[in-house]
């Protein structure tokens, strides 16, 4: 079955990062660079955070944008980067709604594996991976 990342409780949320780093950390890098998960400011403490994850969409606008075919669509739901057909063109990142798309140093797509390592690290519970089934999420 496929899987998809949710914010469960964005209000929970306090913006540690620990997410980001996690998942740029599965990638052997430290820091924030390759990761594929934001979180931003919605004003500071008083006004929360906004998590941004890739929504896993039926039909995904970023897929339907490259003209290149590398973002290929995954059963479930959402992309898998085929990384030797892209350009770093952006149209992807241009293209989702949600602002899901993050890029490397080189302006690849950087996007979500579903693997969640970010879940996993986010001591707030504000993160969960889904089992999901066809229908039931983000149409983007």
């Amino acid at each position: 079955m496929a899987k998809r990342l949710s914010v469960i409780d964005v209000d929970r949320c306090v913006g540690c990062q620990l997410c980001i780093y996690a998942c740029a950390r599965r990638e052997g890098r430290g820091g924030t660079e390759g990761a594929r998960i934001d979180v931003r400011s919605a004003g500071g403490m008083r006004r929360g955070f906004v998590v941004i994850v890739c929504r896993a969409c039926d039909d995904p606008p970023c897929a339907r944008a490259c003209p290149t075919g590398a973002l290929v669509r995954r059963e479930g739901g959402g992309v898998r980067l085929a990384a030797k057909q892209c350009t770093a063109c952006g149209a992807c990142r241009a293209a989702c709604p949600f602002g899901s798309i993050q890029g490397d140093s080189e302006g690849r797509p950087l996007v979500c594996v579903y693997c969640g390592t970010c879940a996993h690290y986010c001591p707030h519970g504000v993160l969960a991976l889904e089992e999901i089934e066809g229908g039931d999420h983000a149409t983007g």
